[in-house]
């Protein structure tokens, strides 16, 4: 078999754990075409009596087993019937089998066998699991069990980029058929409830849901998570109370629109956000177009202002950190503290947590630049490696000034971009007219 290893799984693996804080490993799950590839994974064990599958599955998340079974380690044909690996006895076929416990009929038993994702019989002679974050093998799809908030964030986190819905599916009591057989079937990630038997043998806890993901969906899911995470959308979720004024906690976009149409003003003046990378060229087109006549706010020197000495961001900043951020003059040392947060990103949005509410206050749309000091290269790679990615930026972006060429270039580009503000404004006021 071959065992080549596409994807770097342990460094996926480490950091979706860490993001989604969870208590078990997620598994890579691979069928085998033969038997005899059990053999050809590394640190294999087998069990040395007859298991159900979710016991198998257990041993790898919980014990950190690499686990490996043929039809003959199945305790009973109902999993390897699920995998494929066996034809689904008559018992179950007839409905007999689940109207002994699970249902009230032989034809509601006969419904619910119909119903069970079951994978192609023959295709397959064995199957392989173990934590994923060893990088065992390249595995066709990976096990995730978490609580209900944690897979919330990994749905948003898989919804991210060309979304679709996410159905969750339940046959009942089968839920490596809902999960697995499932994802394997469709392509897709499949979301259910462990079942009873999960929950008795495979100590699947009570809060517990897992999902199946495709094995090439596991990159999408982290960089969808890495981007959520940057904006605020992290786990374990921060409450805001049941009975306070929510307004502080939400986002400027949820509730911005009045604030922005009382900046807008009576004669709906048009509000121009100017961002981009360290060193773009963001001054010299703030500078061009007050030249032209737009008046221009500067929110470096705005971040500047809310932490002066005694202000509340200030308070709230040395608080935290501790009085050695503080120069002589008990104004914040901003490379002290940029050594800090733009090395750490817990710290980094916990300082943002301090001073984007007070610039909040005043401004619909923040735009939190980068200080300017003279830095180290190492410094500056830090400060970068923490910003919104350029490319990522520009898809937000109602205009863009490349400023890569010449600076006459660039005022060609803010002067028909001013002609194109101007246009807007007139056609907005005769439209509200």
């Amino acid at each position: 078999m071959n065992i080549t290893k596409k994807h770097d799984w342990e460094r996926i693996i480490r950091r979706m754990e860490l993001l989604m804080r969870l208590k078990s490993f997620p598994v890579g799950f691979k069928m085998l075409k033969k038997k005899e590839e059990i053999d050809d994974i590394p640190f294999m064990r087998r069990a040395a009596n007859k298991m159900t599958l979710c016991q198998m599955i257990t041993l790898a998340r919980n014990f950190d087993w690499t686990v490996g079974a043929e039809l003959s380690d199945f305790m009973s044909p109902m999993c390897p019937s699920i995998l494929g690996l066996t034809d689904t006895p008559e018992l179950y076929k007839d409905g007999t089998f689940r109207s002994i416990v699970w249902v009230k009929t032989k034809a509601d038993g006969r419904k619910f066998e119909e119903s069970v994702p079951r994978m192609p019989m023959g295709k397959y002679e064995a199957v392989v699991m173990a934590p994923l974050v060893y990088n065992p093998f390249e595995p066709d799809i990976v096990l995730i069990y978490a609580n209900p908030a944690q897979m919330m964030l990994l749905i948003n986190s898989l919804q991210f980029e060309k979304y679709e819905v996410m159905q969750f599916f339940c046959v009942g009591e089968s839920s490596c058929s809902d999960a697995i057989a499932r994802c394997y079937l469709t392509g897709k990630p499949s979301l259910t409830i462990p079942c009873y038997g999960e929950r008795r043998y495979g100590h699947a806890q009570d809060e517990d849901l897992v999902m199946a993901v495709p094995a090439g969906m596991m990159e999408k899911a982290l960089n969808g998570m890495e981007t959520l995470y940057r904006r605020g959308i992290r786990y374990p979720i921060s409450y805001a109370g049941a009975e306070q004024d929510l307004a502080s906690a939400f986002p400027m976009s949820y509730g911005g629109m009045d604030e922005l149409a009382k900046l807008r003003g009576k004669d709906n003046r048009l509000l121009l956000g100017v961002t981009g990378g360290i060193a773009s060229g963001k001054t010299a087109v703030s500078d061009m177009l007050k030249e032209l006549g737009a008046p221009v706010i500067d929110f470096d020197i705005l971040a500047r202002q809310v932490v002066e000495p005694d202000k509340l961001a200030w308070k709230e900043i040395v608080a935290y950190f501790g009085e050695q951020i503080l120069m002589e003059d008990r104004t914040l040392d901003r490379k002290k503290l940029s050594d800090i947060v733009f090395r750490d990103l817990e710290k980094r949005k916990k300082l943002e947590s301090f001073t984007h509410p007070r610039i909040h206050e005043e401004f619909v749309k923040q735009v939190n630049e980068i200080t300017r000091e003279t830095i180290t290269r190492e410094e500056a790679v830090n400060i970068l490696n923490a910003q919104l990615p350029i490319d990522e930026k520009v898809e937000y972006a109602d205009f863009v000034i490349n400023n890569d060429k010449s600076i006459d270039e660039t005022k060609k580009q803010v002067e028909e971009l001013w002609k194109k503000l101007k246009q807007i404004q007139k056609d907005r006021i005769k439209d509200k007219a």
